[in-house]
């Protein structure tokens, strides 16, 4: 079997696909590739992959309905390429699910350094802990930084993508203090990142509606008007 990571790329225009087919395989992946919705439900249903990248454009159903599709039952990562790039269209892409996403026409060495830094961050989701982990504590909910899961009160599973993982580890990690989104982006992705402001907010946003009792008044997650952010809930490091 191939431990090569599976990218599954779904693009109408033949000629991104098979330039995007041919350098990510000179890279080290296996690649399928789908021209539309009916095409992509077909192979996604017979294969298993580690990411996807998904244009936003589609004939038929377009890749917004296919990643909120996905989304509601999977925590693979996934990539949008549109050549709409105004920031409202990066907040719809984000907003439903999305884990990155990257503006045509684009390179391909740029590509692939974010295709590599999502996978890094699933390997390390899927990689069993080297030392005793700890396990974060916090409101009914425990953080396992070994296993990279948050389980509930009654020991179920809540399904977090690799970012919404990211962005709890940090914010339980440092709780009662105020954290401004650069901080966060800092903390997240590095100082190099060029995703936008508004990303954390939707980050946010995303993980108040798995952990909040009501996501419209939060009490885990609160908002600190023009600072950013604080976790108010006490940590027990267990």
């Amino acid at each position: 079997m191939s431990t090569k990571p599976h990218v599954l790329v779904v693009e109408d225009d033949r000629k991104i696909s098979e330039m995007i087919d041919q350098y990510l395989s000179e890279n080290g992946m296996r690649v399928t590739v789908a021209g539309d919705a009916p095409s992509f439900d077909r192979v996604f249903a017979d294969g298993q992959y580690d990411m996807l990248i998904l244009d936003v454009m589609l004939p038929g159903e377009n890749g917004i309905s296919i990643c909120s599709r996905v989304r509601s039952a999977s925590a693979i990562p996934i990539m949008f390429l549109s050549a709409r790039g105004e920031d409202n269209d990066r907040v719809i892409g984000l907003e439903v699910g999305a884990d990155d996403y990257l503006v045509k026409p684009f390179s391909l060495r740029e590509l692939l350094a974010r295709v590599r830094a999502m996978l890094r961050r699933e390997e390390l989701a899927r990689a069993p802990a080297g030392n005793p982990a700890r396990v974060l504590s916090f409101a009914g909910f425990d953080l396992d930084m070994g296993l990279r899961e948050l389980r509930n009160s009654d020991g179920s599973i809540v399904n977090l993508t690799g970012a919404e993982f990211d962005l709890l580890r940090v914010l339980v990690e440092r709780s009662k203090r105020v954290l401004t989104r650069d901080n966060l982006l800092d903390y997240t992705q590095g100082h190099t990142s060029t995703a936008l402001d508004r990303s954390i907010d939707i980050l946010i946003s995303r993980l108040r509606q798995k952990i909040e009792l009501d996501p419209r008044d939060p009490q885990i997650i609160r908002t600190v008007r023009g600072e950013g952010y604080i976790f108010a809930p006490e940590v027990v490091v267990r």
